[in-house]
């Protein structure tokens, strides 16, 4: 073998010479093909930048250009320079509109059919990103963008959103370069529970009191786009901006909630009156449109504002009053990220969609609350009235959306943001999935600004519609893995024709069990029950083109049709995977896979462990009795937290002052604290023994030093699941506390002594849970099959 003077062999394959650069085409796999890596921009061109906005739980007519009345002048400018999409359409729930956006496939084919807290084993609903799909991410970054996400992701088990679970289903594992915000479904806007930076967790001890979690995520969105541009003036962007607002909680700042004060006093039938008035004005609906009547189903059902109380409207408007604060700092967010745009020069080349997750949330039930778990609590675990709960909200009715609350609306007020249509997130009915929805790309195509487009859009269709905006190609692999089609198709064309077309005539819905199908104008739909039979006796038939707001059923006059669409339904069912159905028992929420028991084994923690992740510290606890075992050497002076578990929502807590132990137990803010007496020097065990009652929703709680008791207390109510936000800190307590009384006193109160360890031991499931209760539900899930 004979070798050129550069040393290379001369039999070198030409494919092998072309790769290595050795036939004078550096970088090419071989001679005459394109380059491997991305490819760029031509000479004289400038590939556009893609910015999606998306809100969480916002309402169709929340914003001004969509009927409100809150000022959003940031959004209202969009829409004069843009398009409105006035028939855009999600899924009725956020962790499936995710999915479905960022795969351009529908949510149960993309393999999260409902929202991300369960595993129950099937494809459609197992609550991560199933291989067999790509994102828009993955395909854009291959195509020589840059990748970068804010805000809630959402997609992924809770059992991955540990320091040992898998992240193949996180934001860097789908695509994005770079990623700041949270992986689960809500936070607390002044204290978020736990920040993710790319692949790493961020716990800091505590945040500034001026700290709030939009402006962290614009912040860090503005930086990110900077910092790519600087780097590299020619490499587009993409930009996936997912806002934690408007879910509940709802907070914000107080200056904001100040400029809506008074604002709601007349309710909100007259505010949905007004805001529909406002959409006949603006066009936004259709002339002939009918206002739905006020939700009047069982369970559904919102009473007449004039009909109540006088203090239960002074608190029902507060909670309204933070709610178009909390819409306006979404406004301002969006203002900050264009001035940023602009004044990079890159505004003009950005195509930018505004749109929400699903419609306005009813999570908040009958009367709202301060505390949100209090109703989830009531409504889907058990437990009393909330009539209590509603005194204490009174009595504190200023510092609601404050920092030391956690407020949602009541239903009500769902109900006037998803004008002019019928019910609410979770619900097939138009109410769900209708989204206020803005695109704008000043650049790119002429469009009418401020003007409006009635084309039937679904969510699958913006993963092709930035195909045709990137000009981006996309594979139909994903890792050697042949990839599922895209569900939608481009809507592109409407931006700059109002006459264009329709491109999505069909689409399907299912949500725990309510079930819709679209074609052509006309929709069937279904309001499902709980644990009664799914049939085609529960089909509704409306036509949507003269009938937007599903107030007139045609399926007794048009059988046929109801019929033919049904079987149109069944058939997109089983092509989606979104069998089985939600028959309502709980068994979806609750089976779990074994691979998850390792979370309930007894964990050891020592000083200086990172908090320890929500999801295996809840494990330890919920719904079963527990075993603590403080492991420590007392000196007199010693002081500070031993351990906290939770945060202002929920927990519970062990720390010493003044040589006295105090035990600290919260329930949605009200804290019961046992005095366990004065400590002795000398290296001594702590044991807090708690035992679950019927149910898991009270525990008993006794305390031991060495040996002796110090105290007990019973009926404690026991935070639920997610109430306890944060996981378990040793040694202190971290971001929001157990106990604010404390925190006001010492801050996060560092121990200051030698403790060894702390322990925690799970014990029995409490009565009437665990594997007797999944048996059971198992038995009525079969009879529903």
């Amino acid at each position: 073998m004979t070798t050129d003077p550069r040393g290379i062999p001369d039999d070198l394959p030409e494919a092998s010479r072309a790769y290595a650069g050795f036939d004078g085409s550096v970088g090419r796999t071989i001679a005459g093909s394109e380059p491997w890596w991305p490819p760029r921009p031509r000479a004289g061109e400038k590939a556009p930048n893609v910015v999606v906005v998306l809100c969480d739980d916002m309402g169709y007519s929340d914003i001004g250009c969509f009927g409100s009345e809150i000022a959003t002048p940031n959004l209202d400018r969009l829409a004069d320079e843009g398009v409105r999409y006035t028939n855009f359409h999600v899924t009725p729930m956020c962790s499936p509109t995710r999915a479905a956006m960022l795969t351009g496939r529908n949510s149960h084919a993309a393999g999260i059919g409902y929202v991300a807290h369960a595993d129950p084993g099937f494809p459609g609903q197992a609550m991560e990103l199933a291989d067999d799909v790509s994102t828009i991410a993955e395909v854009l970054r291959d195509n020589g963008y840059s990748t970068l996400m804010v805000g809630k992701w959402h997609l992924c088990k809770d059992a991955d959103v540990t320091d040992t679970g898998s992240r193949k289903s996180w934001p860097l594992q789908r695509g994005f370069d770079r990623f700041y915000g949270i992986m689960d479904g809500m936070t607390d806007m002044f204290h978020p529970h736990a920040l993710y930076r790319d692949n790493s967790r961020i716990t800091p001890a505590e945040h500034p009191d001026d700290y709030y979690f939009t402006d962290d995520l614009t912040d860090e969105a503005i930086a990110m786009m900077r910092a790519v541009k600087a780097s590299d003036p020619t490499k587009p962007a993409f930009l996936y901006f997912a806002h934690g607002a408007v879910h509940a909680p709802l907070n914000a700042p107080a200056a904001d909630i100040e400029r809506h004060r008074g604002a709601y006093e007349a309710g909100w039938d007259r505010i949905r009156a007004e805001r529909f008035a406002r959409q006949q004005e603006l066009g936004v609906v259709t002339p002939g449109t009918t206002l739905a009547p006020r939700n009047s189903e069982e369970g559904d059902d919102v009473p007449a504002w004039d009909d109540l109380p006088a203090e239960r409207k002074q608190v029902f408007a507060r909670y309204m009053e933070v709610y178009a604060a909390m819409v306006q700092s979404v406004d301002t967010s969006l203002g900050r990220l264009r001035a940023a745009l602009e004044e990079i020069g890159e505004w003009d080349n950005t195509f930018l969609l505004f749109t929400s997750d699903n419609g306005a949330s009813r999570d908040g039930e009958t009367q709202g609350s301060s505390q949100y778990f209090d109703v989830l609590r009531h409504y889907h675990g058990g437990g009393a009235g909330l009539d209590a709960e509603f005194d204490r909200d009174l009595a504190r009715i200023d510092e609601i959306g404050g920092p030391r609350s956690l407020p949602h609306y009541p239903r009500g007020w769902a109900m006037a943001s998803n004008t002019p249509f019928r019910l609410y997130k979770t619900n097939t009915h138009a109410g769900g999935h209708s989204v206020p929805t803005i695109v704008s790309w000043p650049a790119g195509l002429s469009a009418d600004g401020g003007g409006l487009r009635r084309q039937y859009v679904h969510v699958t269709d913006l993963f092709p519609t930035i195909l045709e905006v990137t000009g981006a190609t996309a594979s139909d692999q994903r890792y050697g893995v042949p990839l599922k089609p895209l569900a939608g198709s481009s809507f592109l064309a409407t931006f700059s024709d109002e006459t264009a077309p329709e491109t999505h005539r069909e689409q399907y819905y299912e949500m725990q069990g309510h079930r819709g199908y679209y074609r052509d104008g006309w929709e069937i739909v279904t309001r499902h029950r709980p644990l009664t039979p799914f049939g085609d006796h529960e089909w509704q038939l409306y036509d949507v083109r003269t009938d937007p707001t599903e107030t007139r059923d045609l399926a007794q006059e048009h059988p046929e049709l109801v019929a033919e669409l049904a079987a149109r339904w069944d058939r997109a069912a089983w092509e989606n995977q979104v069998f089985p159905l939600n028959e309502g028992s709980g068994l979806m929420r609750n089976l779990r896979p074994e691979r998850e028991d390792v979370y309930a084994l007894p964990v050891r923690l020592v000083p200086g462990t990172p908090t320890l992740e929500r999801y295996r510290s809840l494990m330890l606890v919920y719904r079963r009795s527990f075993t603590v075992t403080v492991d420590l050497d007392f000196s007199p002076g010693d002081r500070g937290v031993l351990f906290a578990h939770g945060c202002q929502s929920g927990g519970y807590s062990l720390s010493v002052d003044g040589d006295r132990l105090s035990y600290f137990h919260n329930h949605s803010g009200t804290v019961d604290v046992l005095d366990l007496g004065l400590l002795t020097a000398g290296r001594q065990q702590i044991v807090l023994d708690v035992e679950a009652q019927t149910g898991g929703l009270l525990v008993d709680v006794r305390a031991r030093v060495a040996g002796e008791d110090r105290g007990s207390a019973e009926g404690l109510v026991m935070p639920m699941g997610q109430a306890m936000f944060q996981g378990i800190d040793i040694g202190i307590d971290r971001g929001s506390p157990v106990s604010w009384e404390r925190f006001d006193g010492e801050g996060t109160f560092a121990w200051s002594g030698d403790l060894h360890a702390v322990t925690w031991t799970p014990g029995a499931h409490a009565p009437g849970t665990g594997p007797e209760t999944l048996a059971r539900q198992r038995e009525i899930g079969m009879a529903f099959e």
